[in-house]
């Protein structure tokens, strides 16, 4: 029968100290550093500077902007095409127009916001460029 050369790793499985160094190495949770959010507390400089989401301190919170859906000319000369009447009036609350394409008839755009370029393409088309509060 032919025998077998035992693994290295057979003859430390019941010691204390296996893959530890000294015995005092792996004491205590100071081993177990970064595991969860468990032994952070001599990390709080890092969680001051870099995830102050973490701590909810009150403060002053700026207002926030209205944020406006945009609408593009294109769009807008679909709609008139669909509208009848000879000048339909289209009502965009919270859109901005954009001047990306052409109008091919004239319309009356009412809308919270427009771009410069926009209006100048409204007015040339023969429509009204409304701004709405």
């Amino acid at each position: 029968m032919v025998v077998r050369i035992r693994k290295r790793a057979r003859r430390y499985l019941g010691s204390r100290r296996w893959g530890a160094g000294n015995i005092k190495n792996r004491r205590g949770s100071g081993s177990r550093g970064g595991v969860g959010r468990g032994g952070r507390k001599s990390k709080f400089t890092r969680t001051v500077k870099y995830e102050r989401e973490r701590i909810h301190t009150p403060g002053f919170v700026p207002p926030r902007r209205e944020i406006l859906k945009e609408v593009n000319l294109d769009r807008l000369s679909d709609l008139a095409a669909e509208a009848k009447g000879e000048r339909p009036t289209l009502e965009l609350r919270g859109y901005k127009v954009l001047s990306d394409g052409r109008l091919t008839r004239a319309v009356v755009v009412k809308a919270t916001g427009f771009s410069k370029k926009a209006e100048e393409k409204i007015k040339t088309a023969g429509g009204e460029a409304v701004k709405l509060e």
